[in-house]
């Protein structure tokens, strides 16, 4: 196969000539977010704890040079203090696992045109589809998951969006110095597709997400489904459904052969500002076997914990409970939690209770308190973790002749 041209070098050529020559007079906007946390965790199955504080800036320069054209270019760096945690880069294999390893890298570089219906990103960017429960940014980590991709965007009709992308390479939350090679980044050649509709309070999608990862032929899965999201809440209440079927089997590279269903219910109630829900989501597997969601934001599903980043191959179940909300004037957000783990194939995983609570710091500062408890019933060991964070996020624009 003839060496392929990375997108990469392609958008940091164009990024000067487009800002160069744009007629309308450029904007610059400086961006930054700095987020300060400590983690604990405590897993039976290793005899110490892991603690690991971490502190990671993210830093960028936002061009918009008008015309249609923009540009960004991102860098990040994560310190820690002290090692007493695995970070799959310092080979401290005698704790847990807390994948926020030190180091720096540019997260992302990429060029933009858009028009009031169509949008073309080229580069390195950050990738967020729908719930992102198939292709995500994984941004509870501090390093984020981006892709050198080719993002392709149609709005024919206010309530109708196509939008196709190429993936060339995935930049792991693992980050660039990771032991395994194949944990910092993978070589693929994947194509997304969506077409979703819009009206009111409805919302309906269908995909086609065709993998192919280069480096692990395993990996390579074509997953075809549908969504749909219903949401009647105004002012603190209302109903809503959301719900999902799909189906993934072996595709391109893959040696493997397979076929595993996906499907998602979940309804949930809102009084008063409180939203309930309640929900059943399926991963098949055939103990051989399990559908996965390599490219997905796994943090946000099925437990905080993160016992399920890659499914048993016996599939995974789970039903689950959940509650969330604001007080004092909304300047306070909580969450609550509970999972009941099952296998596809018969048997129990575990379960596990998740709570949160989200408070301001001041005007560009919000702090959050997080805690999982997962317990073991036939899978891994009884884990307890929790978070204390602090994040500053903020930005500051620049154009000729002035702020």
């Amino acid at each position: 196969m003839a060496p392929r041209l990375r997108l990469l070098p392609l958008v940091l050529a164009g990024l000067v000539p487009a800002v160069a020559t744009a007629d309308e007079v450029p904007r610059v906007q400086i961006e930054w977010n700095l987020r300060v946390r400590t983690e604990r965790v405590d897993d039976d199955a290793f005899a110490r704890d892991a603690d690991a504080t971490t502190a990671r800036l993210r830093a960028g320069v936002r061009f918009q040079p008008g015309g249609g054209f923009s540009a960004l270019v991102e860098g990040e760096g994560i310190a820690a203090a002290g090692d007493a945690y695995n970070s799959g880069a310092n080979g401290r294999s005698a704790y847990p696992l807390v994948v926020d390893a030190e180091g720096a890298e540019l997260n992302q570089a990429w060029l933009a045109w858009k028009n009031a219906r169509v949008q073309a990103t080229v580069g390195r960017q950050r990738l967020l589809f729908d719930n992102q429960r198939w292709i995500g940014n994984s941004g509870w980590r501090q390093n984020e998951q981006t892709f050198d991709a080719l993002l392709l965007e149609a709005t024919p009709r206010p309530d109708l969006t196509a939008r196709y992308a190429w993936l060339q390479r995935v930049h792991r939350v693992n980050g660039d110095d990771a032991i395994d090679p194949l944990a910092r980044e993978r070589a693929l050649d994947s194509h997304l597709f969506e077409l979703a509709w819009k009206r009111d309070v409805q919302q309906l999608a269908a995909y086609a997400w065709l993998h192919e990862d280069e480096d692990v032929a395993t990996a390579s899965t074509a997953t075809y489904g549908l969504r749909s999201a219903t949401s009647t809440v105004r002012d603190g209440n209302g109903w809503g459904l959301s719900l999902e079927l799909a189906r993934q089997r072996d595709y391109a590279n893959s040696p493997l052969s397979f076929s595993h269903s996906y499907w998602l219910i979940e309804p949930s109630i809102t009084r008063r500002g409180v939203a309930w829900r309640a929900g059943w989501e399926h991963l098949g597997g055939d103990g051989r076997h399990a559908l996965q969601t390599p490219l997905a934001t796994l943090h946000a599903f099925n437990g905080w914990a993160d016992k399920f980043g890659v499914t048993p191959v016996g599939g995974l179940e789970d039903r689950y409970l959940g509650a969330a909300g604001k007080f004092a004037t909304n300047r306070f957000d909580w969450q609550l939690a509970w999972h009941d783990y099952r296998a596809d194939t018969g048997g129990r995983y575990g379960s596990e209770w998740n709570a949160a609570l989200g408070f301001p710091l001041g005007a560009q500062l919000k702090g959050l308190v997080k805690i999982a408890d997962y317990r073991a019933d036939g899978f891994a060991r009884d884990t307890t973790k929790a978070w204390v964070q602090v994040e500053w996020v903020g930005h500051r624009q620049y154009s000729r002749g002035g702020e």
